[in-house]
C-alpha cells in the first residue's frame, strides 16, 4: 500500500481545479478547531536555543496535569502523524498481524502495510483474534466518532497483555471527552500507548505537536527513535502555557460551533450519522455532486474513497461561515 492516503485539506488543489484564490475559499475538509487560541508571547531563548531540557520537563509537566495521567509524564513528538509511522518499529511490526478498528484515519494501515505487517480492518472490538500482536482504536474515531468506554478498553488491554500484545489508542479527538480518555488509567496498563493532538483542540495544527502516554520503556524506545530535538522550543513554549491556561472558553465556543454546523445541516436537508464536537457525517445518495456543488461554491469538505456516500464537515470559524454553507446547501438540487 504505497499511495498516498487522501487526507483532509488541500485548499490549493481544489483552488486550482474550481477556480478562485486559495485564502478566500472555506475550508470544513479538516476536523481543526476553526477559532484558534491566541499565541501566547514566546521567549526569545526558545528561538535562538536548542530546546533545553527544563523547556521539555515543563511541557511534561503541564501535559501531566491537563491530560491527568498520574505518574506518568507524557512525552511530546512533532505531531501525533510522526508518531504514526514509527509504530511498526517501534513494536517490531515487520510480519505482525494488526488489527485496526475501521473505517479509520488511513494512516495506521498505511504504516504497518508498508513495514510487511498483515493488516486485518475489523468492525468491532469483538473481532480481535489471538494472534493480533497490535490493535489500533481511535477513540472517538475518525470519522464517524464511535466511542468506546475506558472500561472496555482496560478490559482489551488485559486480553492482549496476557499474550504479550499491545493497544495503541489514538485520541486525537479526545479533548472535548475528557471523561472517555483511558490516559488516567494508563499506569496500570504497561502494553498500552494512548496520543493526544495537541493541534486540533487548541486550533494550531500548524505548532505540529502532540503527546504520548505510556509506560516508560515504551517512551524511551520513541525518545530513541525521534533521536534528539525533535519538538522545537516555540512549541514547547506554546504547550506549557497553553496547558495550563483556562480551556473553558474554548471548549465553549467549539459546542457554539459545532451546534451552529449541525443546524445549517439539519436546514440543508442533510442526514448526520456520526462525528464528534470538532467535524460532523453525513451520509448522502449523491455526495460526489453534492461536493462538487460545494466546490463550484468555493467551500471544501472531505470524502471518501472508500465509501463514496460520506462526506464529513468541519466547523465554521463564525456566523458568516455558516450562512456561505448555508446558502450553498439551499442552492443544491439533486
Amino acid at each position: 500500500m504505497n499511495a498516498a492516503i487522501v487526507h483532509g485539506g488541500g485548499i490549493t488543489a481544489a483552488a486550482a481545479i474550481y477556480g478562485g484564490e486559495a485564502e478566500y475559499w472555506l475550508d470544513l475538509s479538516t476536523g481543526i478547531n476553526p477559532c484558534p487560541v491566541p499565541v501566547p508571547e514566546i521567549p526569545m531563548c526558545a528561538w535562538h536555543r536548542l530546546p533545553d531540557r527544563h523547556l521539555i520537563d515543563q511541557a511534561r509537566a503541564a501535559a501531566q496535569s491537563y491530560y491527568r495521567s498520574g505518574d506518568i509524564l507524557p512525552l511530546p513528538v512533532p505531531g501525533t502523524q510522526s508518531l504514526i509511522q514509527l509504530l511498526p518499529r517501534l513494536f517490531d511490526g515487520g510480519g505482525k498481524r494488526v488489527a485496526i478498528l475501521a473505517p479509520t484515519y488511513g494512516e495506521y494501515e498505511r504504516a504497518f502495510l508498508m513495514a510487511g505487517c498483515c493488516v486485518d480492518l475489523i468492525a468491532d472490538l469483538d473481532d480481535v483474534r489471538a494472534d493480533h500482536a497490535v490493535v489500533v482504536v481511535v477513540n472517538p474515531n475518525n470519522p464517524d466518532g464511535r466511542l468506546y468506554a475506558p472500561e472496555r478498553l482496560v478490559a482489551l488491554s488485559e486480553e492482549m497483555k496476557a499474550r504479550g500484545a499491545v493497544v495503541i489508542v489514538d485520541e486525537a479527538f479526545g479533548d472535548t471527552y475528557p471523561e472517555m480518555s483511558l490516559v488516567p488509567l494508563a499506569s496500570r496498563m504497561p502494553n498500552v500507548l494512548i496520543s493526544r493532538s495537541f493541534g486540533k483542540f487548541f486550533g494550531l495544527a500548524g505548532l505540529r505537536l502532540g503527546f504520548v502516554v505510556a509506560a516508560l520503556s515504551i517512551v524511551e524506545r520513541i525518545e530513541g527513535l525521534l533521536g534528539p530535538w525533535a519538538v522545537s522550543g516555540p512549541a514547547l513554549s506554546i504547550a506549557v502555557d497553553l496547558l495550563r491556561s483556562d480551556i473553558a472558553p474554548i471548549q465553549l465556543r467549539i459546542t457554539e460551533r459545532s451546534g451552529a454546523l449541525r443546524k445549517v445541516l439539519d436546514q440543508g436537508g442533510l442526514r448526520i450519522i456520526g462525528g464528534t464536537d470538532l467535524f460532523a457525517l453525513v451520509d448522502h445518495k449523491q455526495a460526489a455532486q453534492l461536493h462538487r456543488h460545494l466546490c463550484q461554491h468555493h467551500i471544501l469538505v472531505r470524502k471518501f474513497d472508500y465509501q463514496p456516500r460520506w462526506l464529513r464537515f468541519g466547523l465554521t470559524a463564525d456566523a458568516a461561515g455558516d450562512q456561505r454553507l448555508s446558502d450553498a446547501l439551499q442552492s443544491y438540487t439533486s
